[in-house]
Parts: C-alpha cells; structure tokens; sequence
C-alpha cells in the first residue's frame, strides 16, 4: 500500500508498504480521508520517519474479532492506541493512557499505524462510528480538527450567553471558531496571518486582533464593555498568549490551553479567580452524539474550514501549502476522489 514518510530534511515521499492484517481486536480501515496536523513541521531538518498522521476517516475492511464494528461500517479513527482497560481509558481520556499499546509488535506486523496511508490498524473501541446523515468529509472532522477544541468547549461549557475569544487560527483554532458559533456565542479571534484573519471571519469571528498591537488586550477589554471575554482557547504556542488571554478574560472565567510546545507564563491567578484547563481531545465514549450533533450545525462552515483536498501522491506539495499558512484544514485522499468523499 501507499503511506507517506519523511526520508530527508525537507524531503517527503510516498513508499510502498506492507499492509497490515486484522487480529482480534485489532480492525483495518480504508482510509478515504487522511486531515493533515503537524506533521508538515517535523520535515524541517528531523529526523527520517516513515509514520505520519494520527487522523483519519474512512471505510472497516476487515473487521477481525470485532463485536463493535463490521465490515463496510464508516468510522472516525482517533488518535492513539490506548490500553483500554485502565481507569484513564474506561472513562474515554485514553489519550493520557500511560500503557498505549503496540499493536505493530503484538501483531509481529512491520507497518500498519500511520494515516498518511492507504490503511491503518486500529483497535475497534477507537473508531467512532459515522451516522449515516454526515457526509465522510464532515466526520473526518471530527479527529484534530474539532476535536481538542471540542474538548475545551465541553469544559467551559459555552454557550449563548458566552463572549469566547480564540487565539490562533491555524486549522485547530478555526475549529474552536466554528464550534463557539454553533453554540451561539460570540467569538473574537487573535491571528497575525493575513489569509488565516479572513477565514476567521468567514467562520464566524466577529472581530480578528493583532497581537503585535501593544494595545490588543485593552482592545479586546474595549470590545467587552471593558468586562474581559467569558473563555478563552489558547491553540496558538506563541509567545506571551497565554498570559495575553488571561488577561483579557473577566474574572471568574476560564481559559483552556489546547496548545503545546511552550511553557505556560500566567500572570498571578488568585486575584483573577480564573479556571484554567488542560485540553488534548475529546471523550468519544461519552460525548459523541453531541459531537455529532455539532457537526449537523456546523456543516457548511465545515465545507469553508477544509480549503485544500489533494491526492496522497501529492503530500509533499500540501506541506510546502502548510508552511506558508494560507490554508485551513486541508484533507489528502489516499485512495483518490471517491463518491464517499465527496
């Protein structure tokens, strides 16, 4: 099968390898849809690494043991391979599971759990069955590109009554725009790029600030009737935005980080009374009616947010995309266009 690596600095190619087989528990899926991440940053000088991607959506070929899926059954696979049996994972947090598990060396298979490829070898309790009224291309969502933001929605519970303000809107941060306009509340948004600003707006933000304007935090309290926003989401990793949207939030609100890469700076919290969250991705077990639910409201800001949809061949021309920032989320198809991505 075809799968995506990177095989020097700067330099991705699309392999031959071999495709894995079901055992168990362990099911195959055709991926139809592969939403790309951060993947595009390790080409930058790392290291050769032949798994990329962590999302996809797609078609159950070989079900294996399965009681939870079967063949034909079109599902979302999430991130990661969780144990499944500790505490962490019977709740649905599997992603801080400390015993993810190995599926290529329990198989004794060579390949089989990258995304960027045209199968991938999943435990069934990780793949989230698509409703048969959501098209693929809007399921394939409901990984990376709603599903951190999903999370941090959840935790703060916005709603209606809510101004949410969201810094970055890197493909991560246009979800969580997306999801603060279904919910009805009011979103603001902060972003330096100038195509990644409009599609903020197209999305639902009403305002986009600059946070190279030494002014941008009195800005945005300005825009607040002086009050701070009621949430906050941090999505950016830059510089200083933690404690920028601290301080634009009112007291008494919170702040989810869905972030990584840099230390957290805040200023000092008990004079502020802020609720501050950690957020990775979202409970699928317990939570995915409303996720889809969201999806159904969400559809043709859905259609806006993916901007790009190229063929798997064509990976290293979507990262080059990638690395100048004008995009929103953009899919490869592995196995082509196909009446189900449509």
């Amino acid at each position: 099968m075809k799968a995506a690596a990177i095989t020097a600095p700067r330099r991705v190619e699309v392999l031959d390898q071999p495709r894995p087989a079901s055992s168990r528990d362990l099911v195959v899926v055709k991926i139809l849809i592969s939403p790309m991440c951060t993947e595009f940053k390790h080409r930058h000088g790392g290291p050769a690494q032949d798994v990329l991607g962590h999302e996809a959506a797609g078609i159950v070929v070989d079900a294996g043991h399965s009681g939870r899926v079967s063949v034909g059954d079109r599902v979302a696979v999430m991130p990661h391979y969780g144990c499944g049996t500790c505490p962490l994972c019977t709740a649905g947090d599997y992603m801080y599971c400390p015993n993810q598990r190995d599926v290529l060396a329990e198989t004794n298979q060579p390949y089989g759990t990258a995304t960027y490829a045209e199968y991938v070898l999943k435990p069934d309790w990780l793949l989230a069955p698509i409703p048969d009224d959501i098209p693929l291309r809007h399921g394939a969502l409901a990984c990376c590109g709603l599903g951190p933001s999903f999370n941090a929605m959840q935790r703060m519970q916005v709603n209606a009554l809510d101004t949410l303000l969201v810094s970055g809107c890197g493909p991560v941060g246009l979800g969580a725009i997306v999801q603060g306009a279904v919910r009805g509340a009011r979103v603001l948004a902060i972003e330096t790029h100038p195509y990644r600003a409009e599609l903020a707006h197209k999305l639902g933000a009403e305002r986009v600030f600059d946070p190279r304007d030494p002014e941008m935090v009195e800005q945005i309290r300005q825009a607040t009737g002086g009050r701070g926003v009621d949430a906050a989401v941090e999505t950016s990793g830059a510089p200083g935005a933690s404690r920028t949207l601290a301080l634009a939030t009112r007291a008494r609100g919170q702040v989810s980080f869905v972030s990584w890469g840099n230390d957290i700076d805040l200023p000092p919290l008990v004079p502020l009374g802020l609720d501050i969250h950690g957020c990775w991705h979202w409970n699928h077990l317990r939570d995915a009616p409303l996720m889809w639910d969201t999806i159904r409201k969400a559809s043709s800001l859905l259609d806006t947010m993916v901007t790009h949809t190229m063929d798997l061949d064509d990976v290293a021309a979507a990262m080059d995309i990638q690395d100048t920032g004008a995009c929103g989320k953009i899919f490869l198809l592995p196995h082509g266009k196909t009446k189900e991505t449509e």
